[in-house]
């Protein structure tokens, strides 16, 4: 924590160093020489490490949390045999018996009590769903890798579709002369049906590893699960376009709204930001975010209002994002860059945008594939989708030029 808040502190006084040095060298036509924009640059480069820098310690602050919480719960009270029992996929038995399954090869070492405590999670396709804290722990590294899903609604489904009801219209109240009948003024609803993708990913481990007893495969597959699905996820969830894949808050059809037409094709100004920010209804604006990718962040950080104050400005309290305009601001590599007819920025309340993840991920252990190589591979898949159930919560900045 010390030294997260340093370097924010840091890169604070970087910032107000930068800033002072571009009004400093400004000419009377507002322009800086090339030296000068070269070493604005090489501070503005200099922030955007720091900031790179505090976000991995963070993830990592947050990942030695996870992995040094207590993995069994001290007895406080006399046990009963009324209370809260654990049944299926939660007890400790099948998360015994499931990784040992996925350390031993098929038909050996596997003890007939093991198989059949691992009945109760046995996946018609193969392989076993994994132990239910096992996939907290995974859903857990999903949202640290994945900034859509520290934003977005995310649910569980058992099976089937969702259907969503959405209020289309509302009614309305009417003024009255007296004895005039009341008008009928109902509320109507669409729904939005969420189903489930399926994501999947092959991981391999060498059987030397595998068989050393120091080797914290949960972990391991944890987050390498995390983070091969998670930028997937992210990327689906902006830029999907609902075939086979999530429906992203920039598609065509069943995307946000485009609130702002910029006049530039790889520019924005002070007052299009303003504007963007005003196309969002106010309820909507009380909760929320900018999304746009780090190229878009820098041309922004130039940009004052009438004060002479920049827009974007830096957080300095841990895990606090930066803000423009006063409204957190969030950076994705999956945002396309300010060009001509890119949707480059958004700005909603991304909660009305869901994640339906299908309850059961699914592991199944390889042993033959990898043989000759003396590897072992793994097989993990999810089913997840997502939709913005409410088009008007997010607005998006469209650059000029394009279809």
């Amino acid at each position: 924590m010390p030294k997260i808040l340093e370097l924010r502190e840091k890169r604070a006084r970087l910032w107000e160093t930068a800033k002072n040095f571009l009004d400093e060298k400004r000419g009377a036509d507002g322009l800086v020489s090339p030296a000068d924009a070269a070493t604005y640059d090489k501070m503005e480069a200099d922030m955007v490490s720091l900031g790179q820098e505090i976000e991995r310690l963070e993830r990592q602050q947050a990942h030695d949390l996870a992995l040094n919480q207590a993995t069994s719960q001290p007895i406080t009270n006399r046990p009963t045999t009324d209370g809260e029992q654990r049944t299926g996929r939660a007890t400790a038995e099948y998360g015994s018996a499931f990784w040992n399954a996925m350390r031993v090869r098929a038909g050996e070492g596997m003890e007939p009590a093991i198989r059949n405590a691992l009945r109760v999670g046995a996946d018609p396709e193969g392989g076993y769903l994994v132990p239910d804290e096992f996939e907290r722990r995974i859903v857990q590294a999903l949202q640290e890798e994945n900034i859509f899903r520290g934003l977005a609604n995310v649910i569980t489904t058992s099976s089937g579709d969702r259907k969503i009801p959405v209020e289309a219209s509302t009614g309305e109240a009417f003024w009255l002369e007296e004895g005039q009948a009341i008008p009928e003024s109902d509320n109507t609803f669409g729904q939005v049906t969420i189903g489930a993708y399926k994501l999947g990913t092959m991981l391999k481990v060498s059987e030397e590893l595998l068989n050393d007893s120091a080797f914290d495969m949960e972990s391991y597959i944890a987050s390498e699960f995390a983070r091969r699905t998670g930028s997937k996820e992210e990327a689906a969830f902006i830029n999907g376009d609902g075939k086979g894949k999530p429906t992203g808050i920039l598609a065509d059809t069943g995307g946000g709204q485009v609130g702002v037409t910029a006049a530039g094709s790889a520019a924005v100004t002070l007052d299009e930001m303003i504007e963007l920010f005003h196309s969002l209804k106010a309820p909507y604006r009380r909760n929320a975010s900018f999304i746009m990718n780090d190229a878009t962040v820098k041309t922004i950080r130039k940009l004052k209002d009438n004060n002479g104050q920049y827009l974007w400005q830096p957080s300095i309290k841990a895990n606090t994002p930066d803000t423009i305009l006063n409204r957190p601001v969030r950076t994705s590599a999956y945002m396309p860059t300010l060009a001509a007819g890119a949707k480059s920025i958004v700005f909603g309340d991304f909660r009305y945008y869901w994640v339906a993840d299908r309850q059961g991920r699914i592991f199944r252990r390889l042993n033959e594939l990898f043989a000759v190589t003396g590897q072992v591979g793994f097989i993990a898949t999810q089913r997840v989708d997502g939709k913005l159930i409410l088009p008007e919560a997010v607005k998006i900045l469209k650059c000029k030029g394009g279809s």
